[in-house]
């Protein structure tokens, strides 16, 4: 599915993160649209993974404004986890529940969060795990699972909030290499269901795939955005250059 460049719904305007004296951010601004997917790449230490943290307000926003779904998360009186219910978030590092099954992990936040009811909350789990292929893992427990599984599980919980966003921050980083495509396989289906996807990855050539948009970060900064053709295979700035020539 296409971008709707109708409906903005990420506005970020000179976005700016310290912490202390280190400045992260120094100045972003973009718009992300209803079912683009975004990509952020660039090296490690360029503030990707600030970013998308400050989005939902992991991280508290020093300066500029984040506005997500018409909610400025900047404001410091917002009813954050009302805004997060709509933005789904999964981790390097699954963040999962060990003294958990699979089933429970997946049901605790809308049961919790949403006041959905436990049948009902139980229905929505079990779609998850079957859109992600891990329906036979429900009665599982985290220690059970490989990476890949994990992740899956980690995706699957995620969508049960029902979000209209989903952040991803590195993850397939943590994984072992053959277990890198169950995991982008099931994101590359999210991308066609339409969802609006913001994702920091290293893998280039899902970025070329999947992304309608790339944004190269460095130093706190975007040096570049564009298409994947115009970033990855066309770069002009000499720092994008210089990235994609160490890592392609």
């Amino acid at each position: 599915m296409a971008a709707n460049k109708e409906k903005v719904k990420i506005h970020v305007s000179h976005l700016k993160k310290s912490f202390g004296k280190l400045e992260v951010l120094k100045d972003i601004s973009t718009d992300i649209y209803e079912g683009e997917v975004v990509v952020i790449l660039g090296p490690s230490g360029s503030g990707k993974s600030t970013f998308l943290r400050c989005l939902n307000q992991l991280e508290e926003i020093t300066a500029g404004d984040a506005v997500v779904d018409g909610v400025n998360v900047a404001h410091k009186n917002i009813n954050i986890n009302k805004v997060r219910e709509n933005i789904g978030m999964v981790f390097q590092h699954f963040n999962l529940f060990g003294n958990m099954n699979v089933l429970r992990n997946l049901m605790l936040a809308p049961v919790d969060l949403k006041k959905a009811g436990k049948a009902e909350a139980k229905e929505q789990a079990m779609a998850m795990l079957r859109k992600v292929g891990m329906e036979e893992k429900a009665e599982a427990y985290p220690s059970q699972l490989s990476g890949g599984q994990k992740q899956r599980v980690a995706i699957a919980r995620a969508l049960c909030m029902k979000p209209d966003i989903m952040l991803f921050d590195e993850p397939t980083s943590a994984l072992d290499p053959e277990m890198v495509g169950e995991v982008l396989q099931v994101m590359k289906d999210l991308a066609a269901d339409g969802m609006t996807m913001v994702i920091v990855t290293h893998e280039i050539g899902f970025a070329r795939e999947v992304a309608d948009r790339v944004i190269f970060m460095d130093g706190g900064y975007i040096v570049e955005e564009g298409t994947p053709q115009e970033v990855i295979l066309n770069p002009k700035e000499p720092r994008t250059i210089d990235f994609l020539n160490k890592v392609l």
